[in-house]
């Protein structure tokens, strides 16, 4: 990562498709000089469904990038759902190339292509390599290990596979739409540094990502990122159970959602009365109690968090997890969901409450989590992504007011 460096960061969600357009300032942290979103619905249940849709939304997300930061953008950077990752442990021990000037960048980078090579399973494609633990020689366990004087050193590293055709639907959207794909994150792993605050990022911790249409799920074993999936369910989906069990359309089902959301009927202070304005039964004007309505929330909620602690524990990897986090637009205006989660999981639930995370909005925090994940990795030669000045006009002449926009006042 150098200064002046732009990085672009897409994420294809199940409603929209955003990206953040970031820079590499003087002090090496990430500025935002743009974030712009779409509406899309071109991907379902973690798998792409209509190609042309997506390619139409990513491309007038990065036209009005492009109009935002006065720049050409040419390729980008984009997320996967977990339920298209498949991650594999491996270690390699390499000699240091001159132990007396100590372990070198290039010693790292060599470690690191040796470690991918591995045998991989049909229909599956290599899209990263993340290192997570470095032991010395002597036994000593060491983040970076350039510099450190040791004639060999032990790296431990996930390999991560994706599935190939959903690699080659993504990568013909992106050519559809002029975009090179500069690489693939699986969105927990990216959301990591975001999502978790100081202390967690050295647990083992479960984080969850509870969006419109999908739930991502992401198990950490301190650094070591053992276990991605998703599941098709999401917000949307409680928004769904209202209106067909109260018969009332979707958008008076979702002000409800949001207006009444608790995730355990038996936290009820007051059982109010509700009227609802759109119920296509006889009586128009139908009147529930709240309790009606929370016991449809905390259903599909229960639901959520059944499938997850059964994948996890068919994993048997839920005896490693420590803590679960949870973050995304489906669960945050839900109350108490880290309440219902505890119940169902048996481990200790919260919300998330990393530094940056209340600062973001919402629509824009994987992206952002994308962005500032591929400005942090460690022995890359270069991260930024292709893009021109579109004239000698400066790009950043704006860069106040859109930082303003982006961040909450």
């Amino acid at each position: 990562m150098a200064i002046g460096d732009i990085i672009v960061g897409i994420d294809i969600g199940t409603t929209k498709v955003a990206a953040v357009v970031g820079e590499v300032n003087n002090f090496g942290q990430i500025e935002i000089i743009s974030n712009t979103s779409y509406k899309c619905s071109g991907l379902k249940k973690g798998k792409i469904i209509n190609e042309d849709e997506i390619m139409l939304s990513l491309s007038r997300t990065i036209k009005d990038a492009e109009e935002e930061t006065n720049l050409e953008i040419n390729s980008a950077y984009v997320t996967i759902p977990g339920k298209c990752v498949t991650i594999v442990q491996n270690s390699v021990t390499k000699d240091v190339k001159d132990k007396y000037s100590g372990i070198s960048v290039r010693d790292i980078q060599n470690a690191i292509m040796q470690i991918k090579d591995i045998e991989i399973p049909e229909g599956k494609t290599l899209i990263d390599v993340v290192p997570d633990k470095i032991t010395l020689e002597n036994g000593t366990v060491v983040t970076d290990a350039v510099g450190n004087l040791s004639s060999s050193f032990t790296m431990d590293a996930q390999v991560i596979l994706a599935d190939r055709d959903y690699i080659r639907q993504l990568t013909a959207i992106f050519k559809k739409a002029g975009l090179e794909i500069d690489g693939i994150v699986p969105i927990t792993l990216a959301e990591r540094n975001l999502i978790l605050d100081k202390n967690e990022m050295n647990d083992n911790i479960m984080l969850l990502d509870i969006g419109a249409g999908n739930t991502d799920i992401g198990v950490f074993e301190g650094n070591a990122f053992i276990y991605t999936d998703s599941i098709p369910v999401g917000g949307d989906n409680i928004t769904s159970d209202i209106a067909l069990v109260l018969n009332i359309t979707e958008e008076e089902a979702d002000k409800l959602k949001r207006q009444y959301g608790l995730a355990l009927k038996s936290l009820i202070d007051n059982d109010n009365d509700i009227i609802l304005n759109t119920c296509k039964d006889n009586n128009k004007n139908k009147i529930i109690k709240s309790s009606e309505l929370i016991e449809i929330i905390e259903a599909r909620i229960e639901e959520i968090f059944s499938i997850i602690n059964k994948k996890v524990t068919n994993q048997g990897i839920k005896s490693k997890i420590n803590n679960v986090i949870l973050t995304g637009q489906g669960i945050i205006n839900i109350n108490k969901s880290d309440v219902a989660g505890k119940i169902t999981l048996n481990i200790p639930v919260k919300i998330s409450t990393g530094r940056l995370i209340s600062t973001i909005r919402p629509a824009y925090r994987t992206s952002y989590s994308l962005v500032r994940y591929i400005a942090a990795r460690p022995y890359t030669k270069t991260v930024s992504s292709h893009v021109d000045v579109k004239s000698n006009e400066s790009m950043f002449k704006n860069i106040m007011g859109k930082i303003k926009e982006f961040f909450y006042s």
